[in-house]
């Protein structure tokens, strides 16, 4: 089964890495010319993935077209650029692993209604969980949930991408998977707030574990499973995006509450902080299904600049005590 890689960013490095470790040629497409030529001629991947010695077996190209050999596509590209770049991928029916996090903006669908549309052929799994890419890529164990309405599919995809530390479990909840990995980047954006604003490890704890009601109110409504918004797609994926400036979202959030302004740290920024991106149409969609989601919608005032970060704590701080559960 030849892996084909759609998207060089760390993550996306990180999994032709993965990919490649037993020497089976890996192809994996990269927009910039320079990490074309990084990957092939040194590899490595300076621009994304600094310090990692890549496989010879990975093989970068600039035109998706030159993925026509793959057997199956790891999709990295990022979730507001899913659409367009499914729609130029020769997949003709083959798998798709869907390894982005987040809902689209201008529909409201997650990652693999939109692949369905994009690639209507194609069988659809998602790659989910608790990951950084730089510690994947250095070969750290690591454990991660591949869920696909087709147990067939999900054994043959576990099989060729498990490694000794790299370790899938398989799930049949695809909407579960993908709301844990959307909502837990909006999460990711408060409790980096609460560490730039000095607000102490008692106020993330508590954050982390409210977060983590306010995603399984929203799965449940979407037709998730309890387990899989509990296992690593949900919980593991928030607690470590919730716990390390690794994090993209955890970093915009901490220089938000650090007093710079939302817009400003966005625009700095080479890698995609998704939550950002997230956040609103999240909201959006809470609202149109009755879900309370307070901390979403103080992410989503803190990122259009509508509240300081003073009023935001003051506003979740003063909400009517009630008694704990979901």
């Amino acid at each position: 089964m030849r892996i084909g890689v759609v998207g060089a960013g760390a993550w996306g490095t990180a999994l032709a890495q993965v990919a490649a470790a037993d020497d089976q040629d890996v192809i994996i497409w990269a927009r910039e010319p320079e990490v074309v030529e990084a990957i092939n001629d040194r590899h490595e991947n300076p621009l994304f993935l600094k310090g990692a010695r890549l496989s010879p077996a990975i093989r970068a190209v600039g035109d998706l077209a030159k993925m026509e050999p793959c057997d199956v596509f790891l999709v990295v590209a990022p979730a507001q650029h899913l659409r367009a770049i499914l729609g130029a991928v020769p997949a003709e029916g083959r798998p798709l692993v869907l390894c982005a996090k987040g809902i689209e903006e201008g529909s409201g669908l997650l990652m693999h209604e939109v692949a369905t549309e994009a690639q209507p052929a194609s069988p659809i799994a998602v790659l989910s969980g608790p990951t950084f890419a730089h510690e994947v890529a250095a070969g750290l164990p690591t454990a991660v949930t591949l869920a696909a309405a087709d147990a067939g599919l999900g054994e043959r995809l576990i099989a060729r991408i498990a490694r000794p530390a790299f370790r899938p479990y398989y799930s049949d909840d695809v909407a579960g998977a993908e709301v844990g990995g959307a909502v837990k980047n909006v999460l990711a954006i408060a409790c980096g707030v609460v560490d730039g604003r000095g607000l102490g490890l008692n106020a993330r704890s508590a954050l982390i574990s409210r977060g983590f009601a306010e995603m399984t109110r929203f799965g449940l409504a979407k037709g998730a499973r309890p387990e899989t918004l509990a296992g690593l797609a949900g919980l593991g994926d928030l607690v470590l995006t919730c716990s390390s400036t690794s994090s993209r979202n955890f970093s915009l959030g901490k220089g938000i509450g650090e007093g710079a302004k939302a817009a400003d740290l966005l625009a700095d920024r080479r890698t995609v902080a998704e939550g950002a991106f997230t956040a609103p149409v999240l909201m959006r969609a809470a609202d149109a299904l009755g879900v309370d989601m307070p901390i979403v919608a103080a992410v989503c005032a803190l990122l259009a600049e509508e509240s300081s970060v003073s009023e935001v704590v003051d506003h979740l701080l003063a909400r009517p005590l009630r008694s704990e559960g979901f």
